[in-house]
Order: C-alpha cells, then sequence, then structure tokens
C-alpha cells in the first residue's frame, strides 16, 4: 500500500516537470522536447529493460488472447468519448465557439448521452462481465469509498491549478522566462512533498486517516482563499507564503485515499479499489484545468474588451498569450498595466474551484468513520 515512497516518487515528478518543460521553451529546442526528450530516454535504456530486467509473467500460462478478452473495450471508448467531449465543449466554450453555439451544446449532449449509455453498459454488464467492467458498481454502496473518491477529485484540482497558474502569474507579472516561472512553484511542490510524506508515516503508524482530511481541508481552503487575493500588486513574498499553505494543506489528503481503499476494501478487490481511486484523481484534474483555463481566458478577454473597446479579437487573445507578445509591448504603460490587471484578476476567478474543493473536502470529511485502520508500510499505490 502506499506510504511514503510512492509520494516522493510523484513529487519529484511533479517538481522536475515544469522546471524541464521551462527550460526546453526557453532554449532552441522548443517546448515540445519536453514531450519528445521521453523517446531519447527510452531509446537509451531499451537494452536495459530488453536484456537485464527479468522476465517475469504474473500470469503464467494465460495466453494472450485470454487476457485480451478480459478488458472492458466497450466501457472504456464510452469513458474517452464521454470525457473528451466534455472537456471539449468547456475547453472550446466562449473563446472558440459561442457558449450557445450548435458545436458547444451538441458536445455536451454528446457528452451526457456517453455518461448515461456508459452507466447503463456498466450496471447491465452490456459485452463485458461483472469482474471485467471498468467501474467496479459495488463501490457505489460503499459510503466511505464515494467519500474517499470525491476528496481525491478535490485533491487534484487543488494540486494542478496553483501548478498552472503559479507560473503563469509570474510571466505576466515579473516577466519570468518559463525556467524561471517553473522554479517559483518549489515552495508549494516542497511543502507538498513533505505533508505527503509526512501523512504516509504517521497514518501507517496510527492508522487513522479522517483528521487529516478535515485539517488538509482547512488548510487548502485558506490557502486558495489567499491565493484569491493576489493581484498584480502582490509581493512575491506573499505568493510564496499563501502557495506554501495551499500545498501543505492538499499533501496531507492527496494521496492517502489510496492507502485508505485498500484498508476498507476485501483483499481480492484491492486492485479495483486502486483503479477506482486513480480514476478520481486524474478526473478531477482533467475536469478542473479544463474549468480552470475556461475561467481564464474568458474572463481575461471580457475583462480587455471592456479596456480596449473595438479591438480586433485576435488581438485581445494576443494579448492573453503572454506579457511578452507584440500586442501588450505596443500598449502604453497604463494601458499595458491595466490589461495586465484584468488579466490577473481573471486568473484569481480560477482559485474558486480551490475553495470550493478544499470546502468539500472538510465537509465530506464529517461523514468518514472515526475508525483506526491497519495500513502496512512499503507498498506502493
Amino acid at each position: 500500500m502506499y506510504v511514503g515512497g510512492t509520494g516522493l516518487t510523484w513529487g519529484l515528478g511533479t517538481v522536475l516537470g515544469p522546471i524541464i518543460g521551462g527550460a526546453f521553451t526557453d532554449s532552441s529546442a522548443g517546448w515540445r522536447w519536453a514531450f519528445y526528450i521521453n523517446l531519447v530516454i527510452g531509446a537509451i535504456c531499451a537494452p536495459v529493460y530488453l536484456f537485464m530486467l527479468p522476465n517475469k509473467d504474473p500470469r503464467p500460462g494465460v495466453p494472450l488472447t485470454d487476457r485480451a478478452r478480459e478488458m472492458d473495450y466497450l466501457g472504456g471508448l464510452l469513458t474517452l468519448g464521454a470525457f473528451i467531449s466534455g472537456v471539449m465543449a468547456v475547453s472550446f466554450g466562449g473563446i472558440t465557439y459561442p457558449w450557445n453555439s450548435g458545436k458547444i451544446i451538441g458536445l455536451f449532449v454528446c457528452s451526457g448521452v456517453l455518461f448515461i449509455l456508459l452507466g447503463l453498459q456498466q450496471v447491465y454488464t452490456i459485452f463485458t462481465t461483472t469482474e471485467r467492467r471498468i467501474f467496479p458498481i459495488e463501490f457505489f454502496k460503499s459510503r466511505t469509498i464515494l467519500i474517499l473518491f470525491c476528496v481525491t477529485a478535490a485533491g487534484g484540482t487543488a494540486i494542478f491549478i496553483p501548478i498552472y497558474m503559479i507560473p503563469i502569474f509570474f510571466q505576466f507579472t515579473r516577466n519570468d522566462s518559463a525556467l524561471e516561472a517553473g522554479v517559483r512553484l518549489l515552495p508549494l511542490i516542497f511543502l507538498m512533498i513533505f505533508a505527503v510524506i509526512t501523512n504516509g508515516a504517521v497514518m501507517s503508524a496510527y492508522g487513522v486517516y479522517m483528521p487529516w482530511y478535515t485539517v488538509g481541508g482547512i488548510f487548502t481552503v485558506i490557502g486558495g482563499a489567499l491565493m484569491y487575493t493576489v493581484d498584480t500588486e502582490s509581493s512575491v513574498s506573499r505568493v510564496y507564503g499563501y502557495s506554501v499553505i495551499l500545498g501543505f494543506g492538499v499533501g496531507m489528503f492527496a494521496q492517502a485515499s489510496f492507502s485508505v481503499a485498500q484498508a476498507v476494501v476485501a483483499p481480492e478487490l484491492i486492485p479495483s479499489a486502486v483503479g477506482f481511486i486513480t480514476c478520481a484523481q486524474v478526473t478531477g484534474v482533467t475536469i478542473a484545468l479544463a474549468i480552470a483555463n475556461s475561467v481564464f481566458l474568458n474572463q481575461s478577454q471580457t475583462g480587455i474588451e471592456k479596456i480596449l473597446p473595438g479591438v480586433p479579437v485576435a488581438e485581445i487573445q494576443a494579448a492573453i498569450a503572454g506579457a511578452g507578445s507584440q500586442f501588450v509591448a505596443s500598449l502604453s504603460e497604463g494601458v499595458k498595466l491595466e490589461v495586465l490587471k484584468a488579466i490577473v484578476s481573471a486568473m484569481s476567478k480560477t482559485y474558486i474551484l480551490i475553495i470550493t474543493g478544499g470546502s468539500l473536502v472538510v465537509v465530506l470529511s464529517a461523514f468518514m468513520k472515526r475508525e483506526k485502520l491497519f495500513i502496512a508500510a512499503g507498498g506502493a499505490a
């Protein structure tokens, strides 16, 4: 089960991602190499994978064709279609197409219909079986598992919105490079990693989990509310301090659900429980970032249109693209400051999602059982 090692690995990935991505963005290689570099590393390490790692078959004697038949292909396709169409609707609405356009309405309708079909397919095991369906329906009868799903999704929201927004804030207000802006995340991420590791060690020793969600949710609400107040005049130290509170709070419960879920289900359901909580984390991050980006872009465009009436939408979108854009550089200092204020004000609106997510964690923690669980150390989620 997850204790601290997995949290450290996950945290290091979170630390290095923005920094490495920023370094590639500032270099002549370009930002795409932040993704392409994985192919190079994979090619270099391929001999190790192929010739040095032991060949262990977890299910000896079971043909690949039998294993392939155990996949819930229809459930997977419906899940992908429902999420992709919903995220596209949120991402394209307002900026690319009007919210009341046929394309956006069609995407929302498509997403809703696919989710309904997915629910029916999972409940009635259409082209799948009870053991093979992608969502273990039996978990919907467990109050604890459902609460863990919701708080984990809220935790993903509280982690990745600041990771996305803080570098953008510093690029606009301090003219940071992509690398410098990525480094600005270190206070948030270091405190978050510290909280994750502390949570793993203490919770494994004592088995009590409910207080971690309550206290962590409170810190998350406080940190999100403070980040909401940040404007163009805010000092760097204030942003660091607020982000530290937020990172510490969300770290107290962000990964805890993996351990708790494994401890409260029957041993044969542990793999399904891990998958269920992983789905919650990915779902929370995906939906939160889509909504946050839509809020940021739409609110920024609305604010700039009020400052610069009559300016073509394409030029306004160029202003949102970055403080170093030619359009922003061509503005007078007074107008430029007003435009930056509008953009930062729009950015602050995204922290409402964190305040909401943290509040949800606090409320749901009140419905958790006051119990002590046996949570084994040394495992991984």
